[in-house]
């Protein structure tokens, strides 16, 4: 389980995605009830409640969920307007009394912290590579250039899709390079995307996330696979799937090559975060059952009795838990987290319609949360405040109310959507910040926004609305579940208007942390990058620096004195 590695480690451990090829992130359709962080499936896919396969067990998902949701979520969840004044909640908490520094030149001190992520999708090449005809340095340039339009306006995660269709955006035995990098599936591109994307967010302070699609061989059946594929090793696990080829979640082949996977990605590579995006089972087609009835058939056959839908949604909970016990093994600094559709059920919370995700795509989420197998989810609210049926601050104050245990709800969010409609303005954009900081103190600490793109063009003004209003400085993300020592005060020297940091636990951290004393309180000056081992300032004062270690922990300030 999740929880073991929130402070319980030294007991045992327990021994999850793909659309329409044509839709980019601009095409989708903000007036249906669809939120994937892919190119989005059809509306048809996602609003018809009626497919052959996931009508036939409704009525026993709907008394099941029912039961699993009204005792896990709170059962009056509040009205979206019945929350407190947060617009200027990312600045909120960063300000400690400068009296409380200790005899041992040591302050406490702290900062809000928030989630600002953005999605880099490369299926079908949506954010990059820009070509799949890119030199190495090229590409690499790409990586840079997207990673300095994060830095520039103060977002703090990259995450990065490494395994959009069963194949790989790194240097991998497991599976094979992307056909997205060079055209041809297997074509050595000639560098490591995601070594280079670590390298690179890391040095600006960046956490890197490393976004795989767990069930997707390829967007295109037609596509042509080779070996490691899956589609080519084990033939026998793939189904084809409204003209996509689907790895079938109930072959146990596709469950242990997934942690295999994602354990050599979290073994060799230095991600801070393992995310999957909204899709589990296809999106259904009308009259266009998802072929698993023989695995199914073999399960009843073995004495098993639930229904297909319980056994559908029990197939991908026992992957993400697997997927959870080996992040948790392997690195337990490494937060797992998912990105659902964002409505559960219809009419949860009441007034909320669109697709039962539940019943159509087989994932349960609530319960992820629940177990503590994820560290936080990232529902993808892609639908205007003003959309009643769909209304966002309704369902940011729902998935708020899942929260548990310390672990985090970050709002997903369409920014490609803007300028799209009258409905998709900058003030829209405002609205919706604002909703999910209204539900901090409830757990929804931050957004991960689709894509990167509208701030790297600056889309009427986009970006500068966000450095200036709510990104007005680099805050750290949210720290992980659990209760942990905090690190040390670091020990930092003054010469003359540099200060210079060391620790000795310096591997194990993730930044430094500036704060300038002003008017008797502690003021958040900068977040410094762990390999970053000075700081120069400009200002004569009293600072105090903090180390945060991997988990985001921020202990107490070294206290020293700029002349």
């Amino acid at each position: 389980m999740r929880l073991l590695r929130h402070g319980l480690l030294a007991a045992a451990l327990l021994a999850a995605c793909a659309g329409d090829p044509d839709l980019t992130a601009d095409d989708a359709d903000a007036g249906d009830a669809t939120g994937d962080t892919d190119a989005p499936p059809s509306t048809d896919a996602r609003d018809d409640a009626t497919q052959d396969d996931a009508a036939d067990d409704a009525a026993d998902d709907a008394t099941d969920a029912t039961g699993d949701a009204t005792g896990d979520v709170a059962a009056d969840v509040r009205d979206a307007g019945d929350v407190r004044d947060a617009g200027d909640a990312g600045d909120a908490g960063d300000v400690r009394d400068a009296g409380d520094a200790a005899a041992d030149d040591t302050a406490a001190v702290s900062h809000a912290r928030e989630f600002r992520g953005a999605w880099v999708a490369t299926v079908y090449n949506i954010n990059f590579p820009s070509s799949t005809r890119l030199t190495a340095a090229q590409a690499q340039a790409e990586i840079a250039a997207f990673l300095d339009v994060m830095q520039r306006n103060r977002l703090n995660a990259v995450v990065f899709q490494v395994r959009p269709e069963g194949d790989a955006l790194y240097r991998s035995t497991l599976e094979p390079w992307s056909r997205f990098l060079s055209g041809r599936q297997g074509g050595d591109p000639g560098y490591d995307p995601l070594s280079v994307v670590v390298t690179e967010a890391h040095r600006r302070g960046i956490e890197v996330h490393a976004w795989f699609n767990p069930y997707r061989a390829k967007g295109s059946a037609s596509s042509t696979a080779v070996s490691p594929h899956i589609a080519v090793t084990d033939p026998g696990a793939v189904v084809p799937y409204n003209g996509a080829l689907w790895m079938n979640p109930a072959a146990a082949v596709v469950q242990q090559r997934l942690v295999r996977v994602i354990r050599d990605v979290v073994t060799r590579y230095d991600v801070d975060g393992v995310h999957f995006d909204d899709y589990f089972y296809p999106y259904p087609q009308t009259g266009m059952p998802f072929p698993d009835s023989a695995d199914y058939d073999r399960y009843r056959a073995g004495g098993g009795a639930m229904s297909l839908g319980d056994w559908r949604r029990d197939n991908v909970n026992q992957m993400v838990r697997r997927v959870s016990e080996a992040v948790a093994e392997v690195r337990p600094s490494v937060r797992f987290g998912v990105s659902p559709f964002g409505i559960y059920r219809p009419g949860m919370p009441a007034g909320i319609s669109g697709l039962d995700a539940y019943s159509a795509i087989y994932c349960d989420p609530v319960r992820w949360m629940r177990e503590g197998w994820v560290d936080y989810l990232a529902p993808q609210l892609y639908w205007p405040s003003t959309q009643t049926a769909q209304a966002y601050g309704a369902l940011i104050a729902w998935w708020a109310g899942l929260a548990a245990g310390g672990r985090s709800i970050f709002a997903g969010n369409n920014l490609g959507q803007l300028g799209s409609s009258s409905a998709w303005s900058v003030d829209e954009f405002r609205r919706q910040v604002t909703l999910t900081r209204a539900q901090e103190p409830r757990g929804a600490r931050g957004n991960i926004w689709f894509t990167v793109q509208p701030f790297a063009s600056n889309r009427m003004g986009i970006a500068d609305v966000f450095r200036s209003e709510f990104y007005t400085r680099a805050v750290l993300t949210p720290p992980m579940a659990g209760s942990r020592p905090p690190p040390a005060a670091p020990t930092v020297t003054v010469a003359t208007r540099t200060l210079r940091f060391s620790h000795p636990q310096a591997r194990e951290l993730r930044a430094w942390v500036v704060y300038r004393e002003a008017s008797g309180a502690w003021q958040l000056d900068r977040i410094v990058p762990a390999a970053t081992a000075s700081a120069d300032v400009t200002a004569a004062g009293r600072y105090a620096v903090s180390a945060a270690n991997r988990f985001g922990d921020e202990g107490r300030g070294a206290v020293v004195t700029v002349r």
